[in-house]
């Protein structure tokens, strides 16, 4: 069995004042290792080397402590999740998440059921198919305290694909790696159109390095209009104004 070096992920964890188990530790190392073996016949993720899918992917999802309260038990759904880019490393983090997992590649949504079961997670669950479709079941819509996404896409968009699932009081964190003042300013009607309003963003340095990320808070304020979100792609080619 191999043996990996945790010593800079264990450093880049203390700075964000996180401690991991031993069984946590191994969870993640399984999990690149899983990452790494799939990528070989399926494109998960363009970052591969061991230093940096701990770093831009696993750190990168758990700075969601920047901006968000994790010490409570709450439901969350990762929209576009892709590899499992944040949910699934949220959920090793912090196993009282109830974490479900939404992706529109059925092949992605294959590798992470693997993953689930290799690792033995509990309370965490996948689906395949479109944010629109699901933001529009009773079973779906409006149900969760979180939602995140560290999809691709402008943020009028993604908050077009992400409010509808959270409850009111609830909140939806967006992962960004630009910097996003004029999106922001940009995005504010469409949000607030979408029971929405921006609570702050959180601007930061990924630990020792020099990649720029950023975290956008967005409260549920009111209820998300039956009218949101419009049919499959609209959000993506029509962003709300």
């Amino acid at each position: 069995m191999k043996v990996y070096n945790t010593e800079q992920f264990q450093q880049d964890l203390d700075l964000l004042e996180l401690q991991l188990t031993d069984k946590q530790m191994e969870q993640f190392i399984r999990y690149y290792e899983m990452l790494a073996e799939w990528n070989g016949f399926m494109n998960l993720t363009g970052i591969t080397e061991y230093g940096e899918v701990l770093k831009k992917h696993f750190i990168d999802s758990l700075s969601l402590v920047k901006i968000y309260d994790i010490s409570n038990k709450c439901s969350v759904m990762d929209v576009g999740t892709g590899a499992g880019f944040p949910g699934l490393a949220l959920k090793i983090a912090f196993p009282w998440m109830e974490i479900t997992l939404l992706d529109s590649l059925n092949k992605r949504i294959g590798f992470l059921n693997n993953v689930i079961d290799e690792l033995h997670l509990s309370g965490v669950h996948t689906l395949h198919g479109r944010a629109e479709d699901y933001a529009r079941s009773p079973q779906y819509r409006e149900q969760f305290d979180l939602c995140v996404s560290r999809a691709v896409a402008n943020l009028a968009s993604l908050s077009e694909y992400c409010l509808p699932f959270v409850k009111v009081g609830g909140k939806f964190v967006s992962y960004k790696s630009d910097k996003v003042n004029e999106e922001l300013a940009a995005s504010k009607n469409a949000i607030f159109l979408l029971g929405g309003t921006i609570d702050r963003s959180e601007e930061f340095i990924l630990p020792n390095s020099d990649i720029f990320r950023c975290l956008i808070c967005i409260d549920k304020k009111n209820p998300t209009s039956s009218r949101f979100p419009r049919k499959a792609g609209t959000p993506t080619k029509d962003p709300l104004k």
